[in-house]
């Protein structure tokens, strides 16, 4: 069998570049950042960029804080402006599901469209949203970067249909515990002739 347990620690000793071929658990990178004193908030991507820059450069590089601006959901109508650095709260949540039903919610696509259209008008997101919602029915679903293991089970299973999850976790184990790409190819089967043979 394989062994799978052949991956690197990470430490201050392995360079951008070689940190980039692995698999790292969000709680890893945390604790990295921790034990660095590099600031541990932010997504998996952003956590990864900024190790990386760490390991190369031994630069700490701080997020900017985000701008909240102060909005009452009663003061948003249509005509009001997208604020600048648009953060998802409960008081646009509660906007929109007054003009777009209380079925609505932020998908991924529409939190993009927001954050990009700073400037535009409210009434612009509410059509926005009705073309995303209308455009997306029937189309699969694309899966954000930081979320490898749900790609990689999507992609098994849309390549090997009647296969169990038991198999496609096995073949994630070994693909993660690989240096290179996380993403499902057809060769990560191997893992699974060897637990037969």
């Amino acid at each position: 069998m394989s062994d799978i347990s052949n991956r690197p620690e990470l430490s201050n000793d392995m360079d951008g570049k070689t940190f980039g071929q692995w698999y790292w658990l969000k709680e890893e990178l945390v604790s990295f950042c921790r034990e660095n004193g590099l600031p541990a908030s932010g997504s998996k991507e952003e956590l990864s960029t900024r190790i990386s820059r760490y390991l190369d450069s031994g630069e700490i590089v701080v997020p900017v804080r985000r701008n909240c601006s102060k909005i009452s959901p009663s003061s948003i109508t249509l005509d009001s402006l997208i604020e600048d650095n648009f953060v998802c709260s409960e008081k646009h949540r509660a906007f929109f599901k007054s003009q777009l039903g209380d079925s609505f919610s932020f998908n991924v696509a529409f939190q993009k469209w927001l954050k990009s259209n700073s400037g535009k008008t409210y009434a612009d997101a509410v059509s926005a949203h009705r073309e995303i919602k209308s455009s997306s029915k029937g189309k699969r679903k694309s899966i954000d970067k930081q979320f490898e293991y749900n790609t990689y089970i999507r992609d098994f299973f849309g390549d090997n249909k009647g296969r169990s999850l038991e198999d496609a976790i096995r073949c994630w184990k070994y693909k993660k515990s690989r240096p290179g790409s996380n993403r499902y190819e057809r060769e990560d089967l191997i893992i699974l002739k060897e637990y037969t043979e």
